[in-house]
């Protein structure tokens, strides 16, 4: 069913149980949208924010399936969807495992695949729908001993960007927004692998890194900032593919990329994080 003027919008946000995706629903049941927050470790019902709570593992294809039809069947419609779900883990990419980078995928990368394949029938049906990927300055640019991350990121980025060309006939809109470092509980939750702590080859320049990342995190932009632009994003009738949030340094360092010579960004890069 397509929304009638003046309808309020319904959006599902997952990862809504803390950070960014929190600020999202806070905002977009705020500014007048049904809300409904998902996230695996939240209780069902209202929340203080004036959102609906709802349980959902984005690993889960058949969770998100009934999450999807939940919304579908109490509010009628869905009009756009913001995947923010994710986590980060830390280590050299010798130093993490298969199994490692699976669990990382199937979060950051492979549940957003199976929310936008649960989204998208009901987006075709009413020939209209947002889809707000939320991705990462790490997305564009790959950061030592952050690699795995950069790299769900990375293919968040090519997954977006097809999808995006695929739907645009039919009436979806599909964006990627790309935060810089945002004070979140990203920083404590960050997974480390498990063979970082014993690989003398990284420990030090590992540490060092470390050291910088979560600095930058935990005095990185707030994150009502991305939920403000994701805000005006989904008001939008047509928004481009990419948008950047965050500090100047890193949304300048996106655009240094395409300027300057690779061996001299890559030696910035590499000095910034301080592992050479």
């Amino acid at each position: 069913m397509r929304r009638q003027a003046g309808e309020a919008k319904v959006v599902l946000v997952t990862g809504a149980s803390s950070g960014i995706g929190c600020a999202c629903a806070d905002l977009l049941a705020h500014n007048g949208s049904t809300v409904y927050g998902a996230s695996r470790s939240v209780a069902e019902g209202p929340t203080e924010g004036g959102w609906n709570s709802l349980p959902m593992d984005v690993r889960d294809e058949a969770a998100v399936a009934r999450g999807v039809e939940r919304i579908l069947a109490e509010a009628g419609r869905l009009d756009a969807v913001v995947n923010s779900a994710g986590f980060g883990i830390a280590g050299a990419v010798e130093d993490t495992s298969v199994d490692e980078a699976l669990d990382l995928f199937q979060t950051n990368t492979f549940g957003v695949l199976r929310v936008c394949r649960a989204a998208l029938p009901s987006f075709r049906a009413q020939g209209n729908g947002t889809i707000v990927n939320i991705s990462s300055i790490g997305g564009r640019i790959g950061l030592p001993f952050q690699g795995l991350y950069s790299a769900s990121k990375f293919a968040l980025e090519g997954l977006t960007e097809a999808l995006r060309m695929e739907v645009n006939p039919l009436g979806v809109r599909v964006v990627l927004v790309e935060p810089g470092d945002t004070r979140t509980g990203f920083t404590v939750q960050r997974q480390r692998t498990t063979a970082s702590g014993t690989n003398e080859a990284y420990r030090e320049r590992f540490a060092r890194a470390l050291h910088r990342i979560e600095h930058d995190e935990l005095g990185g932009g707030d994150p009502a900032a991305v939920a403000r632009l994701v805000l005006r994003v989904l008001g939008h009738p047509s928004p481009r593919l990419r948008y950047t949030v965050g500090n100047p340094f890193q949304r300048l360092a996106v655009h240094a990329r395409a300027v300057l010579p690779g061996r001299l960004f890559e030696w910035g890069i590499m000095r910034y994080y301080r592992v050479i």
